[in-house]
C-alpha cells in the first residue's frame, strides 16, 4: 500500500522535521542521562511513588522505542521513499509527540511536575488522536507492509509506553503533592489506573489491530507487579493479571481476525 509519489517540496521540509524531532529527542533523553543533570526519567517516576511504582528495569524498553523511531524518520529522508498516506497523516502528529517527549526529559530532571503531565499526556493524546482517526488505513495495509512496520509500529509502540506512562506520571505527582481525595484508600486509585490502561489497550488494539501498542502495555503492568509485589499484593497481582489480559486480548484482536474481514473495514472506513 506504500505509494511511489514523489514527495513534494513541503513534504520533504516535514520529513526534514520528523527527522529532527526524533534526534531531538532521543539526543535530550541520553544526553541528559549522560552528563547526570537533574534527575532522569526513573528516577523521577520514583520519586513519591507510594501508590503506583514500575521497576527501573521497565524504562530499558525506550531503547527499542527510539530504534524505531530513527528507522520512521531515516526511511522517511531516503531518496527512495514515496509519499503515502501514513507517512502524510502521521507526520505532523509524531512531531508533536516527538518534541513533547524530548520536552518531558528536560521538565522531569528539573523537576517541574505540572509540565511533566501536560507534556506526557499531550504526547498520548496526538498520537491517539490520529492512530484511532485511521484505523481502517491502519487495518488495511499488510502486515509486512513498509508503512505498517515504519510508520505505524515505531509510533505505536511509543503511545503504547506512553498509555502506561502517562497514569504512573500522574499518580506520582498527585501523591507526592498531598492532592489524592481523603477517605479513599490509595491502592483504589492505583488499580483504577490500571484497569483503566487495560481498557484502553484493548480498545485501541481492536481498532488498530497493531501488536505494537499493547506490547508496551503490557511489559508496563508487568513492571508494575515486579515493583509492587513485596509491598502491595493485591496491586501487584491485579498489575500481573491485567498484563496477561491485555497481552491474551491484544493477539486474538491483532491476529484472529481474517484479512478479508480487515480489507473490508477499510473499505468502508
Amino acid at each position: 500500500m506504500s505509494s511511489i509519489v514523489r514527495p513534494t517540496a513541503a513534504q520533504k521540509t516535514r520529513r526534514l522535521v520528523v527527522l529532527a524531532a526524533t534526534l531531538f529527542a532521543i539526543i535530550v533523553n541520553y544526553g541528559i542521562n549522560a552528563v547526570g543533570w537533574g534527575q532522569s526519567p526513573a528516577e523521577f517516576s520514583q520519586d513519591s511513588d507510594e501508590n503506583l511504582r514500575v521497576a527501573s528495569y521497565a524504562f530499558s524498553i525506550w531503547g527499542l522505542i527510539f530504534l524505531g523511531l530513527l528507522v520512521y524518520a531515516i526511511r522517511q529522508v531516503l531518496p527512495q521513499t514515496g509519499e503515502s498516506e501514513p507517512i502524510r497523516r502521521m507526520g505532523w502528529p509524531s512531531v508533536a509527540a516527538l518534541l513533547g517527549i524530548g520536552w518531558w526529559t528536560v521538565a522531569a530532571a528539573l523537576d517541574a511536575e505540572l509540565a511533566t503531565i501536560l507534556l506526557i499526556f499531550g504526547s498520548l493524546i496526538v498520537l491517539l488522536v490520529p492512530l484511532l482517526g485511521n484505523a481502517a488505513l491502519i487495518r488495511g495495509l499488510g502486515r509486512l507492509d513498509r508503512d505498517r512496520t515504519t510508520v505505524v509500529w515505531p509510533l505505536a509502540a511509543l503511545a503504547g509506553w506512553l498509555t502506561v506512562a502517562s497514569p504512573v506520571n500522574l499518580l506520582t505527582v498527585v501523591t507526592g503533592n498531598g492532592g489524592l481525595p481523603a477517605g479513599v484508600d490509595p491502592v483504589i486509585w492505583s488499580l483504577l489506573a490500571v484497569g483503566a490502561v487495560t481498557l484502553l489497550g484493548l480498545w485501541v488494539t481492536e481498532r488498530t489491530r497493531t501488536l505494537a501498542y499493547p506490547l508496551p502495555i503490557s511489559w508496563g503492568l508487568v513492571a508494575v507487579f515486579a515493583a509492587e509485589q513485596e509491598r502491595n499484593p493485591l496491586l501487584a497481582f491485579g498489575a500481573l493479571g491485567a498484563a496477561g489480559v491485555v497481552l491474551v486480548g491484544a493477539v486474538i484482536l491483532a491476529m484472529g481476525l481474517r484479512r478479508g474481514v480487515e480489507r473490508t473495514d477499510a473499505s468502508h472506513g
